[in-house]
């Protein structure tokens, strides 16, 4: 870690990043446990991160709770068991309410809202990443293609949104939570993705049009979950969510982008893509229309 910080600032973003994505993807790669300790482990340092954010902001949710709360939901999502979804979110809501009551602090409201939040965002959502791996059907024996197809496009994202915001940038996209991004950065940022995830569609035998579809929702989230990282921390008053990453911040700085876009990606893919009952259910519906 010293050896790192002691790099210069892109050259330490670069390895950080490099370490990190090759521990992530392998973890992918082989799926279960491996997978579900990595997902534990980031949920672990952005949870506490989160609630340092908070607690900058006056508002005190229980760390207790959420940790407490995304291990059962871990539990759920390794056990592949989505039938206990609702049942989790409903317990786990009223051992929050139980918490404020018992054990609470002013102001009572945010602290019980702002925990709800932290299991769901910092554990409920990068959690789907579970659901997307295992994925199946009579055509993809798994969902790690699309894992793929995901990872690539938020990178490029990031790539595109970086180069063309800083030749080309000009219009302001959203000054006052992330005054640095531009409109013409985001465009970018989207072709970029686009053109990634039908390359890889390809690759992984998917047709091109599910791969454009792919890379805008892709695209699209990621830089929506950005600027709302960015919204948390400016209505905080922090920079950064940490310094555990060298170059990078901290775990939520990294995940940002993940945390909206892994659900999103899930859903499609299990309601339009590893099954055509919802197509035809849609399609009949505007037949029945018309």
């Amino acid at each position: 870690m010293q050896y790192i910080k002691g790099l210069n600032s892109n050259a330490t973003r670069m390895l950080t990043g490099l370490i990190l994505g090759t521990i992530v993807m392998l973890c992918i790669i082989y799926g279960g446990i491996a997978l579900l300790a990595c997902i534990l482990c980031i949920i672990f340092f952005a949870s506490k991160e989160y609630v340092k954010i908070l607690n900058h902001k006056g508002f005190y949710p229980s760390l207790k709770v959420i940790l407490l709360s995304e291990l059962f939901l871990a539990a759920i999502a390794y056990l592949q068991r989505f039938d206990l979804v609702a049942v989790a979110l409903t317990f786990c809501t009223i051992v929050t309410f139980m918490w404020v009551l018992f054990k609470g602090r002013q102001p009572y409201i945010a602290n019980v809202a702002t925990t709800i939040l932290g299991f769901v965002y910092c554990g409920w959502f990068p959690l789907h990443l579970m659901f997307l791996r295992d994925l199946s059907c009579n055509e993809f024996s798994s969902g790690l293609g699309f894992v793929v197809v995901m990872f690539s496009s938020i990178l490029m994202t990031d790539i595109g949104c970086y180069y063309a915001g800083r030749h080309l940038g000009k219009h302001k996209l959203a000054p006052v939570v992330s005054p640095n991004k531009t409109i013409e950065g985001s465009i970018g940022g989207a072709c970029a993705a686009i053109l990634t995830s039908i390359i890889i569609c390809h690759f992984i035998n998917v047709t091109w049009q599910i791969g454009l579809i792919l890379g805008i929702l892709c695209t699209a989230f990621a830089q929506i979950g950005d600027l709302c990282e960015s919204l948390i921390k400016r209505d905080a008053g922090v920079k950064d969510s940490g310094d555990t990453l060298p170059g990078h911040g901290g775990f939520l700085d990294r995940t940002d982008s993940f945390v909206l876009t892994i659900p999103v990606i899930f859903y499609f893919c299990k309601f339009f893509v590893f099954t055509n009952e919802y197509i035809d259910m849609i399609l009949s519906f505007f037949k029945g229309l018309f």
